[in-house]
């Protein structure tokens, strides 16, 4: 396969994933208004990636086991937990960067 057949191939493979996610779109988390500090909302944010991740494993094991054909949606929500996960890791990697900076200033 040539490298123009391959991007053409990933292109096709792109288009549908985002094709798929129209479908489908996904409501921001109902989150109380009420005197919620920094802690609560990353609590808030780790449950949720931590619900995906079960979801995900549980769909991927339906899978595994026979007991479901939906491979593409069991991809699908590997995909989103991995992508929630890695966003996480990013969110905290910022945050303790700017830990890091405040430390270092002088006063």
């Amino acid at each position: 396969m040539s490298p123009i057949e391959s991007q053409r191939v990933m292109l096709g493979k792109m288009v549908d994933m985002q094709q798929m996610t129209n479908l489908e779109r996904i409501a921001p988390a109902q989150i109380e208004t009420q005197n919620i500090g920094i802690s609560d909302d990353f609590k808030t944010v780790v449950r949720s990636i931590n619900e995906q991740q079960n979801i995900s494993g549980q769909m991927m094991h339906a899978v595994d086991t026979g007991r479901s054909d939906d491979v593409v949606g069991a991809m699908v929500a590997s995909q989103k937990a991995s992508l929630s996960f890695s966003m996480l890791m990013e969110i905290r990697n910022k945050v303790l960067n700017g830990v890091d900076d405040v430390m270092r200033m002088s006063l």
